[in-house]
């Protein structure tokens, strides 16, 4: 189970980092839980990112758990160096057992279309 869902979350970043200009995976890439990953999109708010989502049935978090609800970029992802424009960005996919190879395809095909949508509103957008 950790192996296929590492699996998926490790296919779900290759995705995201291949079809959407200026993301960033937070944290080390190799000591890490295998079910989540955080990843910041430059030049937009994660609540928009998670807005967009919702709406075609894809959960997501903004920030980590421990700050859910807080409109501040986490202090950790700052503290970690990643941009003020990027840190606002951060968006946190936690996956299980139950999901399937196909709902990441699904996330990889949507997001380019929701990440390029929020960046023509963008005012960090040049």
């Amino acid at each position: 189970e950790v192996t296929r869902v590492a699996t998926l979350r490790d296919k779900l970043e290759q995705g995201l980092l291949a079809s959407c200009p200026d993301v960033r995976v937070n944290g080390d890439r190799v000591h890490r839980l295998p079910n989540t990953t955080n990843l910041s999109f430059q030049y937009i708010e994660g609540e928009a990112i998670l807005y967009h989502l919702s709406d075609i049935g894809i959960a997501a978090s903004s920030g980590s758990a421990c700050t859910s609800g807080s409109l501040e970029p986490s202090h950790v992802i700052r503290a970690m160096g990643v941009p003020f424009t990027a840190a606002h960005g951060s968006t946190r996919f936690s996956l299980s057992r139950y999901n399937t190879e196909d709902e990441i395809d699904y996330v990889i095909e949507h997001m380019p279309a929701i990440v390029n949508r929020l960046r023509a509103l963008s005012p960090f957008v040049k």
